[in-house]
C-alpha cells in the first residue's frame, strides 16, 4: 500500500475542503449584499433627481394677487416663492443646479419683447401675462358688400331664401336696404314682393320712416309646389311714399329660383343691387336683355342672358315654355350653339344664365352672335323673335353699339336691351 493514502491524510483533507466551500459561499453572499446596497443608493439618487417642488395653489384673486404692478405693467413671475430663481417658474433639480440658464437670467421677461404677447396696438407692452388672447387674430374680414357701392347705384337689398320640401313653402326673409336714392330728404321706403309669373298678387313690408338705410327683419311665406319652384322668380320692388302718399318706384331686384340656391335645408343670405325699371313699352315681338364681355387674354367671349319681356306667346301660357338659343357664327355659318333652361308660362321670363365661347382676336371682325327666343309646345319649338349683334358687317344701330362697347371695355360686362326682330326659323 505504498501508493495509497493513509486514513490520517484523509482526515486532514476534509477540513480544508469545508473551508474553501465556506469562503465561496461567503463571497457570493457578500457580493449580493453589495449589489443590493448599490442599487438602493442609485434608486434614492434617481428619486431625488426627478423630485420637483409642488407649486403653491392659486390664491383667491379677490384677496391676493400673484402679479406685481410696476409702471402699469403686469409681470407673471413676480411673487415667486423663495428658494427659486425669479425667472424660472419651477424648482431646478439638484443635479441640474449650476447650469447656465442664459435664456432666463439674461433678460427681464416683463420687458423683453420676445416674451410678450403679440398685439397690433402701439402700446403692446401694457400686459405680458401668459395666456392673454389677442382679439386682432379673431376679427372677421371686412364685409365689402356694405361699403363697396358702384357709381350710379340705386341702392342695395339684402334678403334670405329657404325652400322647405316637405311643406312646399318658400320662406323669404327681408333683411335690409342701404343707400336708397330718394329725390326728397324724407325717405319712407316699403317693398313689395312678387313671385313671378304671378304679377297680380304680392306681399308687402312695413313702411319705414325717414331713413335711406331701412332695416326690415320681416319674414314672408309663399306656397309653391316643388315641380314649379325652379320656374319662379322673386321680384322685389322698392318704393318711396311721397307726401301725396303716392308710390314712387326706386328700383327692383329680380332673383330666379335655381336648384343651387334652394339646395339644402338652410336659408341663404343674398344681396343684390337695385335696377331701374325699363319704362319703354315692349316692341312688337318683345325685348331681350343680355350682357356681352370679351377677354382678350383668354380669347373668351361671354354672354349673360338676363331676361325677356313682352313676348307674344302663340299658345296658352299654362302649357308653353320659353327658352333662348345663343349661337356663335362666323361668316354666317353656325360655329356653336347653346341654350338656356326653359321657363314655363311667362311673357317676361328671367334667366340669368352665362355662356362662353372661344373666339380668337383676329376673328372678331367676322364673328357675330345670334340670340333667338323660342317657345316649346308639346314636342315642337317655334321662334318668337331674334336679335343679332356683331360688327358692321352683320348689325346696325343698338346691336352694333353693343358690340363696339364690348370691344372698347375688355373684361367688363356691358348690358343692353334689344328689340326682337321678326321670327324666323333658326
Amino acid at each position: 500500500m505504498a501508493d495509497g493514502c493513509s486514513p490520517c491524510d484523509q482526515q486532514h483533507g476534509l477540513p480544508l475542503i469545508e473551508e474553501q466551500l465556506a469562503l465561496v459561499i461567503g463571497g457570493i453572499i457578500g457580493g449580493l449584499l453589495l449589489m443590493i446596497g448599490t442599487s438602493c443608493c442609485l434608486w434614492r439618487r434617481l428619486c431625488a433627481t426627478f423630485t420637483y417642488e409642488e407649486l403653491p395653489e392659486t390664491p383667491d384673486p379677490a384677496t391676493t394677487s400673484s402679479f406685481s404692478r410696476q409702471d402699469d405693467r403686469l409681470c407673471p413671475y413676480a411673487g415667486t416663492p423663495p428658494g427659486r430663481p425669479p425667472s424660472v417658474p419651477f424648482v431646478v433639480p439638484p443635479s441640474h443646479q449650476g447650469h447656465d440658464w442664459v435664456s432666463f437670467h439674461s433678460r427681464d421677461p416683463c420687458h423683453d419683447p420676445e416674451h410678450m404677447p403679440y398685439t397690433s396696438s402701439a402700446n403692446s407692452g401694457e400686459a405680458c401675462a401668459i395666456g392673454n388672447i389677442n382679439p386682432e387674430l379673431y376679427k372677421s374680414p371686412e364685409d365689402t358688400s356694405e361699403t363697396d357701392f358702384p357709381d350710379g347705384c340705386l341702392g342695395r337689398l339684402w334678403f334670405s331664401v329657404e325652400y322647405q320640401q316637405e311643406s312646399e313653402r318658400l320662406l323669404v326673409g327681408l333683411i335690409k336696404a342701404q343707400q336708397l336714392q330718394v329725390p326728397s330728404e324724407t325717405c319712407r321706403p316699403l317693398i313689395k314682393i312678387y313671385l313671378l309669373p304671378d304679377e297680380r298678387r304680392f306681399l308687402q313690408s312695413k313702411t319705414k320712416c325717414r331713413t335711406c338705410n331701412p332695416h326690415f327683419d320681416e319674414n314672408f311665406v309663399f306656397q309653391v309646389s316643388s315641380r314649379s319652384i325652379t320656374q319662379r322668380v322673386l321680384k322685389f320692388s322698392v318704393y318711396h311714399i311721397n307726401k301725396q302718399r303716392k308710390h314712387q318706384l326706386l328700383g327692383q331686384v329680380l332673383f330666379p329660383l335655381k336648384n343651387e340656391t334652394l339646395a339644402g335645408d338652410h336659408y341663404h343670405i343674398i344681396w343684390r343691387d337695385l335696377e331701374a325699371e325699363n319704362l319703354e313699352p315692349p316692341s312688337e315681338f318683345g325685348d331681350l336683355q343680355f350682357c356681352l364681355s370679351y377677354n382678350d387674354y383668354l380669347n373668351r367671349l361671354t354672354v349673360v342672358v338676363l331676361r325677356a319681356k313682352g313676348l307674344q306667346l302663340q299658345e296658352d301660357r299654362a302649357v308653353v315654355s320659353v327658352f333662348v338659343k345663343v349661337c356663335l357664327m362666323n361668316h354666317n355659318k353656325f360655329v356653336k350653339c347653346k341654350r338656356t333652361s326653359a321657363v314655363l308660362g311667362s311673357v317676361n321670363p328671367v334667366y340669368n344664365e352665362t355662356f362662353s365661347f372661344k373666339v380668337d382676336t383676329n376673328e372678331l371682325d367676322t364673328a357675330s352672335l345670334s340670340l333667338t327666343v323660342l317657345q316649346i309646345t308639346g314636342d315642337k319649338s317655334y321662334p318668337l323673335g331674334r336679335v343679332v349683334v356683331g360688327p358692321f358687317m352683320y348689325s346696325r344701330g343698338k346691336e352694333l353699339e353693343h358690340w363696339d362697347a364690348m370691344l372698347h371695355k375688355p373684361k367688363e360686362l356691358v348690358k343692353r336691351w334689344h328689340a326682337l326682330c321678326r321670327p324666323m326659323e333658326p
